[in-house]
């Protein structure tokens, strides 16, 4: 196992080096210069170009990535270009708003997902399966901002139940306030994203439902139904783990547009207006943090799937 570990954590380091690569050289092909736009218009070539050297921008592509990837290694995600304000400390305020929302939404998507998932495979052939079915097919397809508009519409129009944009300025020091700012965003992700986890779940749930060892126990005198929780659940389980952390991925990049939509000041809204400054220093170290959270989740599943699958234990 720990050999295992050392492996996965070996590939996770690598993944994230060529991570940086892409995302650098993918940021340098984009159009607009960050030394003019500081600048302003009425700047000469001249100042221009003097700022532009001060800022490190004409330096080599590899002195630039270089310079930006050993400061990551020692825990420094850089400057921002435009405000001077440290990107690590703007990332910790931002991800205030973004991982809550984040855990929100995966919980939201769980409670959807497993127990309808589960009641539509027992349900298959009738009725109610059939109708679970159809609603899942019908909520995976929905763009997530049209579902968070026809929330606002319902509940902070209609029914005046919840704000439908903005954070409390006083933050998390006021959570009530917090919490009810995010749920309406949470709602938006999770519906969708439990919607297209059902689905996995409905199938891996007949998948188990047609497992020897469910079988066996209801031959033994179990019902068809008791037979395939007790039995059959369990390994639903490993699977759903498995999918979930690349579920984190899709609430990524669904928390980037909500965030939009919903005017929160997270990870997400701020990555949207730097890539529209063109603040690389800020932009690249965001992607990168991003793409490294999903690839830790990634690991971390993987690890966890190891240990509590007896097979793979078995095969190690």
């Amino acid at each position: 196992m720990i050999r295992y570990a050392l492996v996965r954590g070996a590939l996770l380091i690598a993944g994230l080096l060529v991570s940086s690569v892409l995302i650098f050289l993918t940021l340098r092909v984009f159009p607009g210069d960050v030394a003019q736009l500081i600048a302003g218009t009425q700047a000469s070539p001249a100042e221009v170009e003097a700022l532009r050297e001060s800022l490190g921008l004409n330096q080599p592509l590899l002195a630039q990535y270089t310079d930006w990837i050993g400061g990551i290694f020692r825990g420094d995600l850089g400057t921002s270009l435009l405000s001077g304000a440290s990107v690590g400390e703007e990332l910790f305020l931002k991800a205030q708003v973004t991982v809550p929302l984040g855990i929100m939404s995966l919980l939201i998507a769980v409670l959807i997902a497993v127990p309808f998932g589960i009641l539509a495979a027992i349900l298959r052939g009738r009725r109610g399966g059939t109708a679970l079915s159809i609603g899942a097919q019908a909520l995976a397809a929905v763009p997530v901002v049209w579902a968070g508009m026809m929330l606002i519409v319902v509940f902070s129009v209609w029914l005046g139940w919840l704000p439908p944009q903005g954070f409390p300025r006083t933050g998390w020091s006021t959570p009530g306030k917090a919490i009810e700012s995010l749920l309406l965003p949470a709602l938006t992700i999770g519906i969708v994203e439990g919607a297209m986890l059902m689905r996995f779940v409905r199938s891996a749930t007949l998948q188990a439902a047609g497992q020897d060892f469910v079988r066996t126990a209801a031959a033994k005198g179990l019902t068809r139904t008791r037979a395939l929780i007790q039995h059959g659940i369990p390994a639903v389980g490993l699977s759903i783990i498995t999918v979930l952390g690349l579920q984190v991925a899709g609430i990524i990049v669904g928390s980037v547009v909500i965030e939009q939509l919903f005017t929160l000041p997270g990870i997400g809204r701020m990555l949207v207006a730097d890539v529209g400054t063109r603040d690389l220093i800020k932009v690249q170290s965001e992607l990168l943090v991003l793409t490294g959270f999903v690839l830790v989740v990634g690991f971390l599943v993987d690890l966890l799937h190891r240990t509590i699958d007896p097979r793979q234990r078995e095969a190690a």
